[in-house]
């Protein structure tokens, strides 16, 4: 079998180390939290960065050679990039890939001509699998590069681009079920408008909401029993996109009837672009039970844009898994939806970019599991809360036995209320630094 990388099997050396292709800090096998770090941590390789990102970007040609020895936009190139694939996941203990339709063949002019090619690479990547033991994390259909959804897919004004949307999430469904995929992604990148004056977005939404459940109607029937996921992201190509963030997700599922199957995939530069922190689109999706699959990049708070960098902000790392650990683990895993900056162009450079990460992530484990154990955020947070279950009028708000006469005349009795008490914000932030640094 012909050799792609030539890079040794990455091996856990320990922080002390300075081999740049060794692991510092994921130790898989090393138990945190009752479990270990590989359980916490099942990682995802995303194909259409890792095996098809060049470095293109909207000033320049690629400057990096994902060809895999083969013509690209070719059958022979689509297996090349499995072979590569699966060689890169092994050298790097990685369990999982993630992928659209469109990164594993290239797509035809007809659907069938597609689907036939897709059948092809499904049962060759099959092989791979059972030879190696990766298996698939979730699948998605690309319902956004092609011109056709240039007003989106779902909410496309046009029944004909609306009814191949539909054939491709099948498809990509068909092949995520043949792979033994965990989760199905739909990512709107074009489900949004650009002006009100030419769309009807009450239409748009609940169009979207029809394709979503032809999805779960089929898949179940088909025998998918993995979680259906919406990947929040605000901006980017829209202006205006259904999926801004959790919130608005959680609340769209709901609304529609969809979240008895779906959960969130978030992924951290799209907070970033919400204007929100990943933390706090973790802690939304989990506080509506949907907090299922993370896409663990990062992005530029300096750029308007997705940048899918390679996770390193430990501090991020460290909160991102403080949600996991309090949500009792994912149902999903950790794709690194992320990619290369354009200078590193090497092969080394994409070995080195995944160490980056699955470092930043276990890190940020320990840090969690040290901050739960430490107990003093939460000990704050039960007491500053404590007036609602340890005084009268907080029980009777609590239980529902509390009016707003009745909270008058209790007001009114008070006189002037103290104020409810310091949030302490630069004493915990302090606790956090001294946790994850302190000895």
């Amino acid at each position: 079998m012909k050799e792609y990388f030539s890079v040794p099997c990455v091996e856990y050396e320990g922080p002390s180390g300075k081999n740049p292709l060794a692991f510092h800090f994921y130790d898989p096998d090393r138990v945190v939290a009752g479990k270990k770090m590989k359980e916490h941590l099942p990682f995802a390789m995303a194909w259409w960065h890792n095996l098809g990102a060049n470095g293109t970007d909207m000033f320049g040609r690629g400057v990096a050679d994902k060809s895999f020895g083969e013509k690209e936009g070719t059958m022979a190139h689509a297996k090349a990039k499995a072979d590569a694939g699966f060689e890169f996941m092994e050298k790097l203990n990685i369990g999982y890939f993630c992928f659209h339709d469109v990164d594993l063949v290239p797509e035809a002019d007809d659907i069938k001509t597609t689907e036939a090619r897709l059948d092809e690479i499904s049962d060759y990547i099959l092989e791979k699998m059972d030879k190696t033991g990766i298996r698939c994390l979730w699948g998605t259909a690309n319902m956004f590069s092609n011109p056709r959804y240039c007003n989106g897919a779902g909410s496309s004004n046009s029944a004909d681009v609306f009814a191949f949307a539909a054939a491709q999430v099948k498809k990509a469904l068909d092949v995520t079920i043949k792979l033994g995929g965990r989760g199905y992604v739909f990512w709107g990148g074009r489900e949004g408008y650009e002006t009100l004056l030419n769309t009807d977005v009450k239409f748009e939404r609940e169009n979207i909401a029809r394709l979503m459940h032809m999805a779960v109607d089929y898949g179940r029937k088909a025998g998918f029993k993995g979680d259906f996921y919406i990947e929040p992201k605000p901006k980017e190509p829209m202006k205006h996109q259904y999926d801004f963030d959790a919130a608005t997700a959680a609340a769209f599922l709901k609304e529609f009837g969809l979240d008895r199957d779906f959960k969130l995939n978030i992924e951290a530069n799209h907070a970033t672009l919400a204007g929100h922190t990943f933390e706090h689109e973790l802690r939304i999706a989990a506080i509506n039970g949907m907090l299922g699959s993370i896409d663990a990049n990062q992005g530029d708070a300096l750029l308007g844009w997705d940048t899918d960098e390679f996770p390193c902000d430990v501090y991020s790392a460290t909160m991102c898994m403080y949600e996991v650990l309090k949500n009792g683990g994912l149902t999903g895993g950790f794709n690194f939806d992320a990619k290369n900056r354009r200078p590193s162009y090497t092969h080394e450079d994409m070995f080195k970019a995944f160490i980056l990460g699955m470092d930043t992530f276990a890190l940020g484990l320990i840090n969690a599991d040290k901050l739960i154990s430490d107990g003093r955020l939460d000990k704050f947070i039960a007491e500053r809360y404590s007036s609602y279950r340890d005084t009268p009028v907080g029980k009777s708000i609590l239980s529902g036995k509390a009016t707003l006469e009745s909270l008058t005349t209790y007001a009114e009795g008070l006189g002037k209320p103290e104020l409810p008490g310091s949030g302490r914000q630069e004493e915990l932030q302090r606790v956090v630094n001294d946790v994850l640094f302190g000895k």
